[in-house]
């Protein structure tokens, strides 16, 4: 696995050692009941530390091989929904989210364009 300072030491410039590594968004509120009113996540590892009862975040469009982590550290479940056009799983955004428990961790792996498929944490 990839360390960044590792990487910084070596020579490498940051935006290179973000790109092999992952970019880190470390406090996030989930908001909204919906798809379309949901936090929009940006970054590879995602940490909510904020969330309330029935919110949620919502996925970027998946990408062959892309790989997004939600860390869940709020008090409520987590409702994670995929892009417009996309699943997880076999949920779209307009049949649901998908649930990451107070305190748990979620691994979404995107297979194409327009699949992610979840790998949760107990």
């Amino acid at each position: 696995m990839a360390i960044p300072s590792r990487l910084l030491g070596s020579g490498a410039a940051a935006q290179l050692a973000v790109n092999i590594c992952g970019d880190v968004v470390d406090s996030i509120t989930a908001a909204g009941t919906t798809d379309a009113d949901a936090t929009r996540l940006s970054a590879a590892i995602n940490r909510v530390t904020t969330a309330a009862l029935s919110t949620g975040v919502r996925l970027m469009a998946p990408e062959a091989g892309s790989q997004v982590v939600v860390i869940n550290s709020g008090a409520n479940a987590v409702l994670v929904y995929p892009s417009t056009g996309a699943s997880i799983n076999a949920l779209t955004a307009t049949t649901g989210g998908f649930s990451v428990a107070a305190g748990g961790r979620a691994l979404f792996v995107g297979t194409g364009s327009a699949n992610w498929f979840a790998v949760l944490s107990a």
